[in-house]
């Protein structure tokens, strides 16, 4: 366009990306918004609104408002589709990578623009990063000598899961390699030349645990070099990093941090040679660093950088008649090597699901099934010759017979059901232990209220919740009246933390279901359990700092103990008594014990330690500011340490007079049990 006229741009999609393509769009001197369509209303209306632009019903209508460019941002199986037709009604395309999910679509939307005459480009914004941009100019001047490899670490985090289907970014096995493989076979490419080969692995550790895999690793053949990259969600904290290898210099680039450091070939002996890179390594970091803190404050570099700028050039191009930055064939060639990975990673987790058959009946189902609790449970279920049905997150490494495997996450209603049905008795044990206020709604709440409407809608006989002693208001029941079944509930969850709060309210809705007859339904909450893998000594008792314990107080604090293996006898007297109208049962061992007597028997030789009650508290005091400044609650605020510190007394009359449970093994012996654990296994 050289009238000086201006492209008028509409938007195919209001996800979290149309953001920075409005930001980048409206930088663009070539450029005016016109506004957005969705196929969710609301969420255009909302991106509209927050922006200040139109939204439209349809592709069509934004072409009809004079649309001539689209940026289409829509999820990636949708690109291709979406690109075509917008180019069919006359319009030039600025496509979210990936340019597809499949090679034939992306040679689709190259025909297609040849046979229109529009430009089409895909959005490569790493290239056009201000680090990748310094380092690509450095390796065409022959700085670093010849490229010979490039090595690539990339860390990342998805958003928390909330509960309800999953998203797309955790529906496919394929799918985190498809988000960010893209971005390293694309900056890999500019280094080394055209991709020959891809040789790749995956594996599952332990990172976001509805990923199918979470660590990936790929070497890459090219024309000019090798080069290899790592995806990861384990490693912490998370970065990302290009380490260009050339025959003169080794150049490694921050992502992140954004800086460069550089070490090059020298006329020098080698150790001084050594020492020489290993100082101008370390010097340019703590240059570029507060260089670019400042442009970032003065705005001149932004989130997303490399997506403005890379819309930029793409409108420049256009405007001046030239070929697009990024061409369709290289991102064609992307898909090609991006989906042979992702693609095998699908059907080795497709092989992997296939062992995993469930019956029409099964007697048990235990979720959380993967816990210490929940393995025990599982365990003494099928000790008494039981088949057991259980859903776990992961794939687990061993399957003992007998056990039929669900694999999917409590807030995906769509997995629960699949787990509930058919079962007769429920034991849900299953609940978030860790992660943001989010990840504990999900798997605490959302989680069981997911049980919930699958027992109800399939029939259960039995729902059997295992809840906690943290929903009682401790603070308030320090009193002198022992804690049991009718104290009151905690009036401040939000104040002693989302795992007393999102349990709280899971408890409430087992409660509200049984009484409503919708679910027959016990509840038990255990007090502080121990054995098996979970530690008896643990904060509530004391804290290790170098070799010594550490107390919080005197140390006369009475613990509500109860032994792993007497837990379970409870959840498995409540499957099959007659309570389901969401009876409440606390299940503590009747031998209180003190911290200090736990810790005579645990604690070894260790020094302890008693920090007066007074300091605690006045330390807790000093911390609430501090948090609050940050915009969070301090974990170990006053109303805390008060409800941690109150001097109680704890009986269970129901368990004995209700559910017929006493405990079997006892803290006494369970302690015995763990302490020759501890002495037998090799330090």
């Amino acid at each position: 366009m050289t009238d000086g006229s201006k492209f008028r741009v509409g938007l195919v999609g209001a996800g979290a990306i149309s953001e920075f393509h409005i930001h980048g769009v409206r930088a663009a001197p070539q450029c005016e918004l016109l506004g957005v369509h969705d196929l969710d209303p609301e969420r255009a209306a909302k991106t509209a609104e927050r922006f200040g632009v139109a939204t439209f019903p349809s592709l069509r209508a934004l072409r009809e408002a004079g649309a001539d460019v689209i940026h289409v941002l829509t999820p990636p199986h949708a690109h291709a589709p979406v690109a075509i037709q917008a180019m069919e009604l006359g319009c030039h395309v600025f496509i979210e990578k990936p340019l597809a999910e499949d090679e034939a679509e992306g040679r689709k939307v190259l025909e297609v623009a040849k046979r229109t005459g529009r430009v089409a480009t895909v959005n490569n914004s790493l290239l056009f990063d201000p680090q990748v941009e310094r380092a690509l100019a450095m390796a065409r001047a022959g700085a670093l000598g010849k490229v010979v490899s490039v090595d690539i670490l990339r860390g990342s985090d998805y958003p928390p899961y909330e509960g309800g289907p999953l998203p797309p970014h955790y529906r496919t096995a394929g799918y985190p390699f498809r988000d960010l493989g893209v971005h390293c076979y694309y900056l890999i490419q500019a280094f080394l030349g055209p991709i020959e080969n891809v040789d790749a692995e995956w594996d599952s550790l332990g990172g976001d645990p509805n990923l199918a895999f979470d660590e990936w690793r790929a070497l890459v053949k090219c024309k000019h070099g090798l080069g290899q990259f790592q995806i990861t969600y384990n490693t912490k904290p998370a970065q990302s990093q290009l380490i260009i290898h050339g025959t003169k210099a080794v150049l490694r680039v921050d992502l992140f941090a954004m800086f460069h450091g550089k070490r090059q070939s020298t006329p020098l002996p080698k150790a001084a040679e050594r020492l020489v890179n290993a100082m101008t390594d370390s010097i340019q970091p703590l240059v570029d660093v507060p260089l670019n803190v400042i442009r970032f404050v003065r705005k001149q570099v932004q989130p997303y950088q490399g997506l403005r700028n890379h819309i930029t050039a793409f409108y420049a191009a256009l405007a001046a008649g030239e070929p697009p930055p990024v061409s369709l064939e290289s991102a064609i060639e992307v898909i090609h090597w991006t989906e042979k990975v992702a693609r095998a990673a699908e059907a080795d987790h497709a092989q992997r699901l296939a062992r995993f058959t469930i019956s029409d009946r099964v007697p048990f189902l235990v979720t959380g099934a993967s816990g210490s609790l929940g393995s025990a449970m599982v365990q003494r279920l099928l000790d008494d010759g039981h088949r057991v049905r259980v859903l776990v997150r992961r794939i687990p490494d061993e399957i003992p017979d007998g056990v039929e495997v669900v694999v999917g996450n409590l807030g995906n209603p769509e997995v629960v059901d699949r787990a509930v049905k058919g079962a007769d008795k429920v034991i849900h044990v299953g609940a978030a232990m860790k992660g943001s206020a989010l990840d504990f709604h999900c798997g605490t709440v959302v989680g069981t209220r997911n049980v919930l409407d699958a027992c109800a809608k399939h029939g259960v006989r039995k729902l059997v919740h295992i809840s906690s002693m943290s929903v009682v208001d401790w603070a308030g029941a320090s009193g002198g009246q022992p804690v049991s079944e009718s104290s009151a509930l905690e009036p401040r969850p939000e104040d002693r933390g989302a795992y007393t709060q999102t349990k709280l309210e899971a408890e409430n809705l087992v409660v509200a279901a049984a009484q409503a007859g919708k679910v027959p339904a016990v509840i038990l909450r255990p007090g502080q359990i121990f054995g098996g893998n979970i530690p008896v000594l643990t904060g509530a008792v004391a804290r290790r700092a170098g070799g010594r314990w550490l107390v919080l107080g005197d140390g006369e604090l009475l613990l509500p103990l109860v032994y792993i293996d007497d837990v379970v006898d409870a959840a498995l007297i409540a499957a099959k008594g007659d309570l389901q109208r969401g009876e409440i049962i606390q299940i503590i061992d009747p031998e209180p014990l003190t911290q200090n007597q736990v810790l005579e028997t645990m604690g070894g030789n260790a020094a302890v330690v008693r920090v007066p009650r007074a300091a605690v508290f006045l330390a807790g005091r000093l911390s609430e500011p501090v948090f609050a400044a940050l915009k969070r609650k301090s974990p170990v605020g006053v109303y805390r340490l008060k409800s941690a510190l109150a001097e109680l007394r704890f009986e269970s009359t129901r368990a004995q007079s209700m559910l017929g449970w006493s405990p079997r093994v006892g803290v006494r012996e369970g302690l015995r049990r763990e302490l020759a654990r501890q002495r037998s296994t090799p330090a």
